[in-house]
């Protein structure tokens, strides 16, 4: 069965990602233009999408459409207009381009810190307090149909092992932050014991960090590699060797100018 001939578009698409994963990658040399050329295309191209974005959200699909289709069927209804509301407050909020009424995006800032408070507040009280609580005072110790039991099974987090490892990685982590106290003896053991429970947490957080960027590294080369085949028209080794003459050929003009200077 013969190939599938690629579309054009997606061949450019593959030398233009290509180009600017080199050209990003250029950087484990030095700093130098390549390296400037794709970090601006891509803070400009991230900027760009993501103010058209939003203007195609929040504009249209938010806001005109709504209030076109109400106003086509109840165009007497007060409640048709409620979406203009939330645009006035948008639009004062580009007052603070003009210094003479930029108080008037005091009144938006207001109701966005007090909304955005309200909403925040309880979900962050009831994810990062009530839910911890939850979970730390889960009884060791239940009652069912066959009499007391203690559920032991580290693949279950209700179980009495994982509990107890919880409820003293807890005790001991706030014991660490208690300074009322002098940290000896007992004490000590204690908050020893929670330093040992937040290395362990820091070092899983740090461990995830470093294997999400060493996934998005090999999605590179992967890609890299795929696009090196003919049916691309050999982009990666093209665009390799054009990015290593164009740094060698910057690198020469910058030795000669500063030994010209």
């Amino acid at each position: 069965m013969p190939d599938q001939l690629i579309p054009t578009s997606a061949v450019l698409g593959a030398w233009v990602a290509t180009g600017l994963t080199l050209f990003i990658y250029s950087f484990l040399y030095k700093d130098n233009p390549l390296f400037k050329l794709g970090e601006h295309l891509y803070v400009g191209v991230s900027i760009g999408y993501s103010v058209v974005l939003v203007w195609y959200t929040v504009f249209f699909r938010l806001l005109w459409e709504p209030l076109m289709k109400d106003i086509a069927a109840h165009p007497a209804a007060l409640g048709t207009y409620e979406p203009v509301i939330p645009a006035l407050l948008g639009l004062l909020i580009l007052t603070q381009f003009f210094p003479r009424l930029s108080w008037l995006s005091r009144i938006a800032f207001a109701f966005i810190v007090g909304f955005g408070s309200g909403v925040a507040i309880p979900r962050t009280v009831s994810s990062y307090i009530l839910k911890q609580i939850e979970d730390t005072v889960t009884p060791l110790i239940t009652m069912s149909a066959n009499g007391l039991s203690m559920g032991v099974d580290l693949a279950s987090p209700q179980s009495g092992i994982n509990t107890i490892i919880l409820l003293i990685g807890v005790v001991s982590v706030l014991f660490y932050f208690f300074f009322s106290v002098e940290h000896t003896g007992p004490g000590m053991v204690t908050a020893r014991t929670g330093i040992y429970f937040l290395m362990i947490a820091f070092g899983a957080a740090f461990g995830y960090t470093v294997m999400s960027r060493m996934s998005l590294l090999i999605g590179r080369f992967r890609d890299l590699i795929t696009f090196a085949g003919a049916e691309y028209g050999y982009a990666t080794p093209v665009l390799l060797l054009v990015t290593v003459l164009s740094l060698a050929a910057w690198e020469l003009a910058t030795r000669r100018k500063t030994g010209g200077e």
